[in-house]
């Protein structure tokens, strides 16, 4: 239905029209229409965070807890700018947002005007797509296209930077029927010969492994189970990115765990000794591989992938399927089936064999102890004391990210919100924020470091505002752990600006926001504060004090190849193929 309004009105309305519910913004001179509209409905609920950052990580939470297009409103200048880090991370992770910003008037662009910036210009390298609306007659257009580019294909980040004078100006505004973009035609069914050369080639393999990623999650729900279904029907191993875990059910026999620079033995070995990867979903990028001349020399490959421009980027694959996961998975099952190819049973024992014997080598293994709480251990209680929840999970970055992803056991997608390709220091507390907003009766946890969880700490306002129950889960080893490792491991122990001082009390903290702080520094107080924090109705900081010389392991070097993976000294029984500096020798 047509109708005239205004371009803030039509902004609105296309939100609406979309199905947007929850907007994540921050007001300006430049979008104050804009707000003026949305004071004057009742269908979109409003979100006022404390930095335009905290506003697009906390999209990208209610993007990827819903598999919805997360929305963002914020003004011209500083507030375009401070959005730029959430963008980047959303580009690199393969999240959808439309992200609005205000602009100076038409007349005014190019003249240095107050609060002017060029953001179509900055943005363009971190988006998927952007534009500058000049005229009212192409607004409803642009909006509606808007939504479509960022969820199809592979999803991304776009923006929509609308002029102030385009906001006042009346025309007629259109609903979103036959919206569709020029050029961007994404392919969605893979090509049949293609995946029949793909069947082929898994019915043929005698050390085969599945190598997933986040993208069997961005292709929603049917793709999960349709990978769950054809491993199944295969019987082979399966490991995961750290942005796929949850596609494939962690507690299941012939899953792995995580792979890559702090993955598992089992699964970084399986993939180094492999003559079969089936990549679904993922893009061989560097935390994978580690050295591209040593990645899996004796394995074939085979790419799923929605991305064109992902196929052979890093990795030259011998068999390349474009198109989106749940379709190419759907067609790969039915052809598994109808054709039923005769796996070399004896082969496959054999190789399950061997990943049973890296796995008895407990990569894991860390030391505990009674006095001082060790951050592994530490997740693993959460794990265990949450179980009976509807939880998610959302991180920081650093050490306490990839303990998380290690000890804290995910069977279902979408459960797990993580900063992967950008790694961005403050992402969980906004992150959190968004996936309370879409499940306000769920368990939201953000795994937090002590220096990462001050980068965005002001969003614990907006939690308090909004009454959102968030918990933030800080693993408080006083250090920038990562970077201390780094420099512990391969600069010689300088710890060059790595100590966190000048902490704040973050029970007192968390009381001056108007929730509630909590403090544990023993193993055996550890379960009864971790309940209490569960059982609190309002936003908490938990400030769990860890072990601060605890490094996180395994570990593959930067630079290094799969095959050359560090361990704690807790990993004893891997016996003669480590060396005295703690590298495997294979």
């Amino acid at each position: 239905m047509s109708r005239q309004m205004t371009g803030a009105e039509m902004v609105i309305a296309a939100l609406q029209d979309q199905g947007v519910e929850v907007l994540f913004g921050y007001p300006g001179g430049s979008v104050l229409p804009i707000y003026d509209a949305i004071f004057k409905q009742e269908k979109i609920r409003h979100v006022l965070v404390r930095h335009e950052q905290g506003a697009v990580h906390a999209a990208e939470g209610y993007a990827r807890s819903t598999g919805k297009v997360g929305a963002v409103l914020v003004t011209s200048g500083p507030g375009a700018t401070n959005a730029v880090t959430g963008l980047t991370d959303a580009l690199m992770d393969s999240i959808p947002l439309v992200c609005i910003t205000g602009q100076v008037p038409t007349h005014l662009i190019g003249q240095d005007a107050f609060q002017e910036c060029d953001t179509v210009g900055i943005t363009r390298p971190c988006t998927k797509h952007n534009w500058l609306v000049k005229r009212i007659e192409d607004l409803p257009r642009i909006l509606h296209e808007a939504f479509l580019v960022a969820k199809s294909g592979r999803p991304g980040p776009v923006v929509i930077d609308i002029p102030k004078d385009v906001q006042f100006a009346t025309g007629t505004y259109v609903g979103p029927k036959n919206i569709q973009h020029k050029t961007y035609r994404p392919k969605i069914k893979g090509d049949m010969d293609a995946i029949r050369k793909a069947v082929e080639m898994i019915g043929k393999a005698h050390r085969p492994i599945f190598y997933t990623g986040g993208g069997v999650i961005n292709s929603g729900p049917a793709a999960s189970q349709l990978l769950r279904e054809l491993v199944k029907a295969t019987g082979y191993p399966i490991t995961s990115t750290l942005m796929g875990l949850g596609a494939y059910p962690a507690k299941d026999d012939q899953f792995l765990g995580m792979l890559g620079m702090h993955g598992t033995l089992e699964a970084n070995m399986a993939m180094h000794e492999s003559d079969l990867i089936i990549c679904v979903g993922a893009r061989f990028d560097d935390r994978i591989t580690g050295r591209l001349d040593a990645f899996a020399p004796h394995a074939k490959k085979i790419h799923i992938d929605i991305d064109p421009s992902s196929i052979n980027k890093i990795i030259k694959v011998d068999c390349a399927i474009v198109g989106d996961v749940a379709h190419v998975l759907e067609d790969m099952l039915r052809v598994w089936k109808q054709t039923q190819p005769e796996i070399d049973k004896k082969a496959l024992k054999a190789w399950w064999g061997k990943i049973e014997a890296w796995k008895a080598r407990k990569c894991l293994a860390y030391k505990g102890s009674d006095e001082i709480i060790k951050p592994q251990y530490a997740i693993q209680r959460l794990y265990e004391m949450t179980k009976k929840h509807d939880t998610y999970i959302t991180t920081e970055v650093g050490q306490h990210q990839m303990w998380a992803a290690q000890f804290f056991k995910f069977d279902e997608p979408n459960r797990w919100m993580t900063s992967g390709g950008l790694g961005t220091m403050g992402y969980g507390i906004p992150a959190a924020v968004g996936v309370q907003m879409a499940h306000p009766k769920s368990l939201v946890i953000d795994i937090a470091g002590e220096a990462s969880v001050l980068m965005t700490m002001q969003e614990m306002s907006t939690a308090v505002q909004y009454r959102l129950p968030i918990k933030i889960f800080i693993l408080n080893n006083h250090y920038m752990g990562m970077v201390r490792q780094w420099q512990e491991l391969l600069h010689g122990g300088r710890y060059s600006e790595s100590y966190s001082e000048a902490l704040p009390d973050f029970v007192k903290l968390a009381e001056a926001f108007g929730g509630v702080g909590i403090r544990c520094d023993k193993p055996s107080e550890l379960d009864a504060a971790i309940q209490q924090m569960i059982d609190c109705p309002k936003p908490v900081i938990f400030d769990c004090i860890v072990d601060p010389a605890e490094n996180c392991f395994p570990m593959i070097p930067s630079g290094k190849a799969h095959n050359e993976m560090l361990f704690g000294d807790a990993v004893e029984d891997i016996g003669s193929v480590i060396d005295e500096k703690g590298k495997m020798l294979v």
